[in-house]
């Protein structure tokens, strides 16, 4: 760490460790509800846990997304954050939001729409606080000392996610048009810009990581940013099933959604290749695995699972059932909650002076987590794939498929205990890491202590 402001991205990641803690609760409730176990319906209803357990989902990825920019961008322009009272600012102002957005779910008081669900007036609450954000790293790349391919793709990334949410905010009575615009947010969101925040969170941690070329990430950087733009924006097709859109659209989103898993095969044959070629043996081995992780784990999710299921010819069947879930959570697993676990993992010991990154605590965090978020997909899997038996093929009601689907929420909330025990031992470690009060380094120092460079080949 070179600059005293790069500090402030430790109460971001604070601020994620709770609402993801929070998050995997209300999944919990969700989870005992399938199971047939529904005991708090009176008190939080599972429309209300489903919509908290999604938003808050996109809360800490966002929080994870702006304390990875408030601590990369810095070292990256070489000068100190424009304004550290700005960040705090807009990070009270975020949690404030999303705190009222969370009470209100639980009094009815949302727009109804999946992963848009928050009421109207907050809506611009949120563009507020983003553009505070945006103009904060902005102005912070704009008076650097230097520019960078890693710190343009992030802040380019991360103002696209917010010039991209304000479709989302269009006003319309037309289910169609509605569902049109909300997936230019959600796609374009999770297959498309917030790739380019992935990839250059992935590029500043392998050249950091792994003693590789700049030049040589950055160039890889060029071809997963091509190829994210070059399937994602018409891939977006996949989603315009059911919804009153033009025929085409089922073969566009389906030949260039197929296309999507190119890119996550390119940066998982990017980060492993790097991690492979690199000579520097950083002694984080904790945040290189979690990097290296976020490579592969993102195209098995993302990629593949994507791709099993959006073709036009099974998407006629698969839409809507709990295969969506089973990569949904893989796909924002390996893509976005690793790679901002990553970026935490890297920073910690770094803001804190605190050197524990290599601790049995933070190893248990990572193969627990991966176990079980894997337990979690094949639990996902199987009964999905019994849900369209069931109800599509065999034509059951939904309801009765519903409760010959309980068995198997038994086993998910078993391999989610197991990707929880994980979680737990993640935040553990954060909390061992204590205060960012640690010692900053000279400009220009390593992040390497004496020692480990010794030890280093």
């Amino acid at each position: 760490m070179k600059f005293e402001s790069q500090r402030v991205s430790w109460w971001f990641f604070a601020t994620c460790m709770l609402l993801f803690s929070l998050q995997i609760v209300y999944g919990f409730i969700m989870a005992f509800a399938h199971a047939g176990h529904d005991a708090l319906h009176a008190v939080i209803p599972f429309h209300a846990a489903r919509a908290t357990h999604t938003n808050l989902l996109v809360m800490w990825l966002l929080c994870g997304f702006m304390g990875a920019a408030y601590y990369i961008i810095p070292e990256e322009a070489d000068r100190e954050l424009h304004s550290v009272p700005l960040a705090k600012l807009q990070l009270g102002a975020l949690v404030a939001t999303g705190v009222t957005a969370i009470i209100g779910f639980h009094f009815n008081w949302w727009e109804g729409r999946k992963f848009l669900e928050i009421p109207r007036p907050l809506d611009f609450l949120v563009v507020v606080d983003v553009l505070m954000f945006i103009f904060n790293i902005g102005m912070t790349v704009k008076n650097g000392r230097r520019f960078t391919t890693t710190s343009l793709v992030l802040f380019f990334g991360l103002l696209s996610a917010a010039l991209l949410y304000l479709p989302g905010m269009i006003p319309t009575t037309n289910q169609t048009h509605d569902s049109y615009w909300r997936w230019w947010v959600v796609h374009l969101w999770v297959e498309g810009v917030w790739e380019l925040i992935m990839g250059g969170i992935l590029s500043y941690l392998l050249i950091k990581l792994t003693g590789i070329d700049r030049e040589v990430i950055e160039k890889w950087l060029y071809v997963i940013v091509g190829f994210t733009f070059l399937s994602g924006i018409l891939g977006t097709g996949h989603h315009y099933y059911f919804i009153g859109t033009p025929n085409y659209w089922k073969w566009v989103g389906g030949i260039f959604g197929a296309m999507e898993p190119i890119a996550f095969l390119g940066m998982a044959i990017y980060g492993v290749t790097m991690a492979r070629k690199g000579g520097r043996a950083h002694p984080n081995r904790t945040a290189l695995q979690w990097t290296v992780g976020c490579s592969i784990m993102s195209f098995v999710g993302a990629g593949f699972l994507g791709f099993a299921h959006t073709l036009p010819s099974v998407n006629l069947y698969t839409h809507g059932t709990l295969v969506t879930a089973m990569h949904g959570h893989m796909a924002f697993w390996g893509a976005y909650a690793m790679i901002v676990l990553a970026i935490m993992s890297f920073a910690l010991p770094n803001l804190t002076g605190r050197r524990l990154h290599d601790a049995p605590s933070a190893q248990l965090g990572f193969w627990a987590s991966n176990i079980g978020m894997i337990a979690m997909t094949l639990a996902f899997g199987v009964a999905g794939v019994t849900q369209v038996y069931l109800e599509r093929r065999v034509g059951m009601d939904f309801l009765a498929v519903q409760r010959e689907l309980e068995v198997h929420f038994i086993g998910l909330i078993l391999a989610a205990s197991l990707f929880t025990l994980g979680v737990c031992c993640f935040v553990w470690n954060f909390i061992r890491h204590g205060w960012p009060v640690g010692e900053v380094l000279a400009a220009g120092a390593s992040d390497v202590t004496p020692e480990e460079a010794a030890r280093t080949p």
